[in-house]
Parts: C-alpha cells; structure tokens; sequence
C-alpha cells in the first residue's frame, strides 16, 4: 500500500514542543496510518448525483451498489464474495441484521425467475382491499367508468373526508408497480380537499378493478435489449374544470419499465401541439435524469434515445431551428428539446395513435386497447419465481 504523508495542522502540538508554539514545524509531517476519506489511495464508495441514496463501487472486474433508504441497506454486485465482506464490515461498525435474499422491503415484493426480476405489491394490494371491505365484490375491468366525467361540484360533501383522502393516499403508494391506474389515481388525488360521494364511488369502483388481478406487478427482464425508449403523450384540455391537458410519459429499458408518471399540466395550453411539445420536454428531463443514473450503474453506451410522440407538428417543431410565432409560447420548451435532439441524447420517433403505449396514462380507454397496451408495458402477473441470487437487504436492529 502506498505511503501517504500530511503538513501538520496550524497549533498542533506533539510530544516534545512547546504548548506556546502556534506554528507547525516545517520538518514535521503527519503519516497516515489510516486511509483518509477523500483522498484518491482511500478505497470508497462513489455516491451517485443522480439519487444521492445510491453508492457504487468499481474494483477492476467487480461491482458492488448499495442503495440507502433510512435505516435499510439493500447491496448487489455481480461478486457475492465481495458482498458478504462488505456485509462483514458493516457488521463490524454497526449493528445490522442480515435479512438474506430480497423478498420483502418496504410493501414491495420482489422474486427472481429465469424470466428476470418480478416486482409487485400483492400483500399491501390486499390489505387496502380488506379495508376498503370490497374484497368480496365483483371486479371491474376498467379502472374507472369510461362515460364519467368528474368535476368538484358533483355530488354531496363526505362526512368523513379523512377516509377518502387515506384511501388515496395509499392509492398514490400503489402506483409504484401498478402502472395502470396512474390516470385515475391521479385525477381523483385532485378532489382530496373536498372530496364527494361522486369521488368516493369513484375510488370503490377503482379498488374493485383492483381485485381483477391484486398480485400484478411489473417484470425487469434479463433478457432484453440494453435500450432506452420513451413514449410520451398529452390528452388537451382534458380537464372539464380548468381546460388544462394532461401529461404523461413511461419510459422502458428494453422490455423492463424504469418510469411513468401522469400529471395535469401547470398552464392552459392553446393548441394540442403544445399540450404535446410540453410532453415531450417533461419527457426529456426525466431521460435525461435515467442516462445519467443508468451511467453510475454501468451503463455508459445507451445511444440516443427514441422518444415516440403521435402527434407529428410538435415533432415537427424539435427538428425545425426555425421558430414561429405560434411556437413562441413554448419557446423554453422548443429550446430545451432541440437541445437534446443537437446533442443525440434524445431520436424523435413517430408512432400510431393505436399503438401509443401512454394512452394507458392519458385517458380510460376500451378494456381490449387498455389490457393491450398493458401486456406491451411490461405489466405481468407471477409465474412460478425461484428466490436467488445476490440481492440482498440488510436492516438496522432499530427497525
């Protein structure tokens, strides 16, 4: 190991000098005997700018990812031998509780097949269900009722609002692997101040779409191609109460789902072209946030990314350097967009309205089209799934 020497720090005082000496003595240095933390020699984890709860580490062919949520650790890598030093070292600062194979953290069940990594929330799934007391009521197949169009004025005030807006809350919880109620969830969040009979009829008929099928959840495949590919869309003036458009985006690893989201936009928007322009930006930011990420995890060579847009003047306009009067209102967003298409971050790509798979986040759309789209978003129900491998979960005894 390389030797590491340091200048003494100003008023240190050794063994042999003078208490009243302020200045360090120039022919005395300090050895480490210890590796210092932010020097290039001390071996350490990289902490990611990306998600600041992720720390990876590269040691030639071996690479070890620790992702941090409070007081639970959970560590991979492609060496287990690796892993269960480091699990021996944490040991041996903290007190850790080694919980073996994920399986369970945080309402996430998490199982290994040969198929890939299959993720969902079937236990929290039917807890909600059991409270909510419609576990023994016929299913729907739709998340909402296709001819409804809910407003803020619509029906009588709750008389308990707390039970509608909890409902909710653990809804919004929902929707990190039950993609395909993201719409729903969403525009029945915006009533949670005053919420009506209306909305509450609204949300039973959600939970009993939910006992359709309350072990799905969403498969990493292991199988499929490295690369990255977003669809984005935008439903204009979709809102009956303020004529805002509603926004939403998923983007993909090969077959494996990364992110989705489905929001009301900020601003009225004029035209449909620039509902979908501020799609396509939001859609950017976020690409740009998973390259990055995706890069401490290993993978540097994406390429451009194809961003698949159904509406072609707003494609029009990120491949036009021309600006026009009518693009003025989105000008920051006609920038930041092009930006990314000059630099190959981003390919626009156009795609069938029929085969756009953010449809599933915009609207509610025919059960055929909607369980269509869903089996092409990598929505799955568990097969038979063999807990192996090297991930693993390590949690403090304070839990």
């Amino acid at each position: 190991m390389e030797e590491v020497y340091m200048k003494m720090s100003m008023g240190y005082v050794g063994k042999g000098d003078h208490v009243q000496d302020t200045m360090p003595n120039d022919n005395k240095v300090c050895k480490l005997i210890e590796s210092l933390y932010g020097l290039k020699q001390a071996p350490r984890y990289q902490q990611s700018k990306a998600d600041y709860s992720l720390f990876t580490k590269r040691d030639k062919e071996q690479f070890t990812a620790i992702l941090v949520y409070v007081d639970d650790l959970l560590i991979t890598g492609n060496s287990h031998d690796h892993i269960v030093q480091l699990k021996e070292q944490l040991k041996s600062t903290f007190h850790m509780k080694d919980l073996g194979a994920l399986s369970y953290l945080l309402g996430l069940e998490v199982s290994k097949s040969e198929h890939g990594i299959f993720i969902s929330q079937r236990k929290y799934t039917l807890d909600l269900l059991k409270e909510a007391r419609v576990q023994n009521l016929k299913p729907y197949k739709l998340p909402m009722d296709q001819n409804i169009k809910l407003t803020a004025d619509v029906g009588s005030p709750l008389a308990d609002p707390e039970v509608y807006r909890r409902l909710i809350g653990k809804l919004i919880y929902l929707t990190i692997t039950r993609r395909d109620i993201c719409y729903t969830v969403q525009l029945l969040s915006q009533f949670m101040q005053n919420p009506t009979s209306v909305h509450m009829q609204a949300v039973k008929h959600l939970l009993r779409y939910l006992l359709l099928a309350p072990n799905q959840g969403i498969i990493l495949a292991n199988r499929s191609a490295v690369q990255l590919k977003a669809y984005c869309d935008s439903d204009w003036a979709s809102c009956p109460m303020t004529r805002r458009s509603t926004t939403d985006f998923c983007i993909l690893l090969g077959d494996s789902p990364l992110s989705w989201k489905s929001k009301k936009q900020n601003v009225v928007y004029r035209s449909s072209t620039e509902a979908e322009y501020r799609a396509m930006a939001l859609t950017c930011c976020e690409i740009t946030w998973l390259v990055t990420l995706l890069k401490d995890l290993g993978l540097n060579d994406l390429g451009p990314v194809e961003l698949f847009c159904d509406n072609q003047a707003a494609i029009h306009i990120a491949l036009n350097p021309v600006f026009h009067a009518r693009t003025k209102y989105i000008e920051v967003d006609c920038h930041y967009v092009r930006d990314q298409v000059k630099s190959s971050l981003i390919k626009t790509q156009y795609v069938h309205t029929k085969s756009q798979l953010a449809d599933v986040f915009t609207k509610v759309i025919p059960s055929e089209q909607h369980n269509n789209l869903l089996s092409k978003l990598g929505v799955s129900l568990p097969k038979t799934h063999n807990l192996k491998g090297s991930i693993d979960v390590n949690r403090s005894s304070g839990d």
